[in-house]
């Protein structure tokens, strides 16, 4: 019977140490019942009466779930972080155009050079009635240059950009807008 205690001791302990590098709850919950059988099993094996081993099943359970819910915190808060490295991490990075011909060039974002090419305008303006495909037919509507759909748009050395997506080692980026350029 000491033997079957002991053996479900470390099977307790492996999976609640399991549980904090697999956070989801069974692991720990099924450490934590572990650890508190096997703690009972090997007290009253070795000769410890009831009022020794259900204490020290206790204590050894509550502790195997406090290190669960404290792992499961932990694994929570990281999913909801921006991520910080990858490819991923460079959505929404601003960068600087180096050079750029037609559509395509090279762009300067977090200490690298990138192949880029230029987002489209229609992806991202924004639909007002000043930046209507209308207004053609009203002579009366005033313009928003910065939104003008007949102004040129292609990027030049030296431009602002921000990092649209990413596919391969292509970077769809367009020119930033003011407000994102404030910090």
């Amino acid at each position: 019977m000491t033997a079957l205690g002991i053996m479900l001791l470390v099977l307790g302990a492996v999976l609640v140490v399991a549980e904090a590098h697999l956070p989801s709850g069974a692991l720990g919950a099924a450490g934590g019942v572990a650890l508190m059988i096997g703690g009972i099993v090997a007290i009253a094996a070795l000769g410890g009466g009831a009022a020794l081993a259900v204490p020290v099943g206790t204590i050894l359970g509550v502790v195997a779930v406090g290190w669960t819910m404290l792992a499961m915190r932990v694994a929570a808060s990281t999913r909801h972080r921006r991520v910080l490295a990858g490819g991923e991490a460079l959505c929404g990075r601003i960068g600087v155009v180096r050079g750029w011909s037609g559509a395509a060039g090279q762009v300067f974002v977090e200490g690298a050079l990138w192949r880029a090419r230029q987002q489209p305008a229609e992806l991202y303006a924004y639909s007002s009635p000043a930046t209507n495909r209308d207004h053609d037919r009203d002579p009366d509507i005033d313009r928003d240059p910065d939104r003008d759909p007949d102004r040129n748009d292609s990027l030049h050395e030296g431009d602002q950009i921000v990092v649209e997506r990413i596919t391969g080692l292509t970077l769809s980026v367009r020119r930033a807008e003011e407000w994102e350029l404030i910090v």
